[in-house]
């Protein structure tokens, strides 16, 4: 029983690992030019934004609002999955 155990808990730490890899592979796409994770570019790090909205009950709602629409922030060219995606990784820092 208990190696049964171990071997979900690898198999949900790996697939959490590969859907957090494949937002990485999107916010970096779509991002990278002006955010990085966890240093200033031309925009804030990721890390910054999902402190700076830490425990903020609309900050999902929000950011997603704000990137999809163009203001306060250049409009992004994404799905809105992969925008809501994105922005659920930044704010799981």
């Amino acid at each position: 029983m208990k190696t049964l155990i171990v071997a979900l808990l690898a198999t949900a730490g790996i697939t959490f690992a590969g859907v957090a890899s494949a937002q990485a592979d999107v916010a970096q796409k779509y991002c990278g030019t002006c955010h990085a994770v966890d240093t200033k570019k031309m925009g804030p790090a990721f890390k910054d934004i999902a402190a700076k909205y830490k425990g903020n009950a609309s900050a999902e709602a929000d950011l997603v609002a704000k990137v999809k629409s163009g203001k306060g922030h250049p409009a992004v060219k994404a799905s809105d999955a992969e925008i809501t995606g994105i922005v659920k990784w930044i704010l799981a820092m």
